[in-house]
């Protein structure tokens, strides 16, 4: 029945002079998200509204799925065109919309009719009481109220003339690609995966990077991380995963160092990687999934620990989450299921049975020149042989 989707949006409307520039990144996005859709589209924008019109058949469910993980989106409505044949046909429509779409009628409704077209013969309050009147009169069992309506009927009379009554809400945000470009730090984890979904939705593109530890931990590992990177792209859209191969370093530092600082420490080298690589592709910024105590490793003395080897910004858009919040985002976007696959990575493996929670930086530092005789070349040969995979 329905034939096209009335785009909406939120925070874009404010964006004054910088609006359309916004609408457009929104359209690329919706004509990015819509090419995985059978059928074909029209996405196109006019007097302040987007538009997806369908080209011929095309799987209805499908196509909500994939505009419901378009950011920038915050609702958008199930449309049918009335054709511009007078009022009669026009209520006629309507008429047969209530028809379609409610087959229990026995339900209050209002008539909400915007003009934007001017030489329309009748005005908006014109237009709500006939169609409202019409209405009664097709369906006696109906009736009106205009404060808490159960339908709402919106007509709006533009360059054509649409129909719809649902808004089926967006993920809201802001379009990918207006707020520059951040490296993701991901694992295998609940954790990290929510932490890109987040931060993408505020307009980030994202990129990632996978710390892997052969043969502690397996391919499916691996395999694990790309498919939490293909799930978080249905949001983002295409990631770049860069693979480094850190089992040397790992067990470099396992045997220069101190047991309870390993998680530390591999962090903090970890960090310094993730940062030479969002240098070298132009990102902004690292994104963690870290939260405020939830291990050893993200007390606020280790967070400071790990900070302290970077000089781009490192956001944390979970840092005052607790865990089941956490669960509940992942359960929303889709990764949970594969985040608790028991495939382990490369944090795991290597935990310290005791290790410090509040960690000293000079402390830290002092020690990391254990590492000073191989460490440099390690980390050159981890850069050189990374594997990067387009997800």
């Amino acid at each position: 029945m329905f034939t096209a989707f009335l785009i909406k949006y939120a925070e874009i409307g404010v964006k004054g002079k910088n609006r359309h520039l916004f609408e457009d990144a929104l359209v690329h996005q919706i004509k990015f998200a819509m090419k995985k859709c059978e059928g074909k589209f029209l996405i196109s924008k006019s007097q302040g509204r987007i538009h997806v019109e369908a080209q011929g058949e095309f799987d209805y469910d499908e196509a909500v799925a994939r505009l419901k993980t378009v950011f920038g989106i915050s609702g958008f409505s199930p449309v049918i065109y009335a054709e511009d044949e007078g009022f009669e046909k026009l209520c006629d429509t309507v008429v047969g919309y209530v028809t379609d779409v409610y087959p229990d009628r026995d339900k209050t409704f209002k008539v909400h009719s915007r003009r934007a077209r001017k030489d329309y013969p009748k005005t908006s309050m014109e237009i709500n009481a006939d169609v409202g009147e019409a209405l009664l009169n097709a369906y006696p069992e109906m009736s009106v109220d205009v404060h808490e309506p159960e339908i709402v009927l919106n007509i709006e009379i533009r360059e054509k003339i649409y129909i719809y009554s649902e808004t089926i809400p967006g993920p809201g945000g802001m379009p990918v690609g207006t707020g520059g470009k951040a490296m993701l730090l991901l694992s295998g984890g609940i954790d990290s995966p929510v932490a890109g979904y987040m931060i993408a939705k505020r307009g980030v593109k994202i990129d990632a990077v996978y710390f892997h530890a052969p043969p502690y931990t397996s391919e499916r590992a691996k395999t694990k991380v790309m498919d939490l990177a293909k799930i978080v792209s249905n949001y983002t859209g295409p990631i770049w995963l860069h693979v480094i191969n850190f089992t040397d370093i790992q067990l470099y530092i396992h045997e220069k160092c101190p047991h309870e600082e390993l998680t530390i420490i591999m962090r903090r080298y970890m960090m310094r990687i993730a940062e030479q690589i969002a240098k070298e592709t132009d990102c902004l910024g690292l994104i963690t999934g870290e939260s405020i105590g939830q291990v050893a490793s993200q007390t606020m003395s280790s967070l400071v620990a790990t900070n302290e080897v970077c000089t781009l910004p490192v956001y944390r858009p979970l840092i005052g989450f607790d865990k089941q919040e956490i669960v509940e985002l992942a359960e929303k976007i889709g990764t949970f299921e594969t985040s608790i696959l028991p495939y382990e990575d490369c944090c795991t493996i290597f935990v310290a049975k005791h290790p410090v929670t509040k960690p000293s930086v000079n402390i830290i530092r002092r020690h990391e020149h254990n590492l000073d005789e191989q460490i440099e070349e390690l980390v050159k040969t981890a850069l050189e042989t990374k594997e990067l995979i387009i997800i």
